[in-house]
C-alpha cells in the first residue's frame, strides 16, 4: 500500500520515516481559521480531517493517507502560526511561566477505514526574560510552528516540565501512530 504523509513539517517526515520505509508528502493547503466557538480539541480534529481529505480527494483506493495538525492552546486560546515575529514575541511573552496545552490530532485513512488520534500535552515554560525571547526570535525557529516555538530545537531550553507525550509537542505522536498503522496491514 502506498502511503502518503499531508505535510511538509521536516519533523513528521522524520518521525513518520521511523515507521514506513517509503512515503510521499502531499502538504494539503487548507484554511486554518478556527470556526467561532469552536473549542481546542475540535479544531485540530478538523484541521487534519481536512487535510487528510484533501489529500485523499487526489489519491487511488490502495492509498493510506496520514494527515496532522497540532495547536498550542492557553487558556482556550488557540495559538496557531504566527504570522510575523511581533506575534511571535506575543506568544511567547504569553507562554512565559505558565502551563499550556498542546494537542495533536492525527487521521489515518484509506478508501475503507479511518483512524483517528488526539494526543495532549501539558507545557510548562520557566518564566523567559526579554532577551531570551528576542534571542530565540532571532533564529527564526518560531516560523511556521504553533504557539511560536518548536520544542525539539532551542526552544526546549524553555520547558521547565512535560505532562504526556513529548512527541505530540513535536506534532506527531509517533507511538500512538505506530499502533494506528497496525490495523490497515
Amino acid at each position: 500500500m502506498k502511503v502518503v504523509l499531508a505535510s511538509q513539517s521536516p519533523r513528521r517526515k522524520e518521525l513518520l520515516g521511523r515507521l514506513v520505509s517509503t512515503f510521499e508528502v502531499q502538504p494539503a493547503d487548507i484554511d486554518e481559521t478556527p470556526f467561532e466557538g469552536e473549542n481546542p480539541k475540535q479544531y485540530v480534529q478538523r484541521m487534519a480531517l481536512e487535510k487528510a481529505k484533501v489529500v485523499k480527494s487526489k489519491q487511488l483506493p490502495d492509498t493510506l493517507i496520514i494527515a496532522s495538525d497540532t495547536t498550542v492552546v492557553l487558556e482556550d486560546e488557540i495559538m496557531g502560526k504566527p504570522e510575523n515575529e511581533e506575534e511571535a514575541q506575543e506568544m511567547l511573552r504569553k507562554l512565559s511561566g505558565t502551563t499550556h496545552d498542546v494537542y495533536t490530532a492525527v487521521v489515518l485513512t484509506d478508501h475503507q477505514k479511518e483512524e483517528k488520534i488526539l494526543a495532549h500535552a501539558a507545557v510548562t515554560f520557566y518564566d523567559l526574560t526579554d532577551v531570551e525571547i528576542a534571542a530565540y526570535l532571532a533564529t527564526g525557529d518560531y516560523a511556521d510552528k504553533a504557539g511560536a516555538y518548536g520544542i525539539q530545537s532551542l526552544a526546549g531550553a524553555f520547558v521547565k516540565a512535560i505532562d504526556g507525550d513529548y512527541y505530540s509537542i513535536v506534532g506527531f505522536p509517533i507511538g500512538a501512530v505506530n499502533q494506528a498503522l497496525k490495523k490497515f496491514n
